[in-house]
């Protein structure tokens, strides 16, 4: 799942490096955090520091479903999200 960072930061005016001073981490740092899979600790200072609701770090379905591939047998599942 994308992570809508970046795009907080754009629509807020902040830059990157401004978000990462105000968590105390260095731009790289922060980076590379995201890249990974950061800890919900980690994401729920993110949102603290940009003022938004932690569920807004997280990218929204862009339809009402969703589809899933099986691990066992590789099928597709849909799901209708509501």
């Amino acid at each position: 799942m994308e992570l809508r960072v970046k795009d907080i930061c754009k629509e807020k005016g902040i830059l990157f490096k401004e978000l990462a001073e105000k968590l105390n981490v260095s731009d790289i740092g922060l980076r590379a955090s995201l890249k990974g899979n950061p800890t919900i600790g980690t994401l729920e200072k993110i949102a603290e520091a940009l003022g938004v609701p932690f569920t807004e770090l997280f990218e929204r379905p862009k339809s009402d479903t969703a589809s899933l591939t099986c691990p066992n047998c590789g099928k597709n599942i849909n799901i209708k999200v509501e």
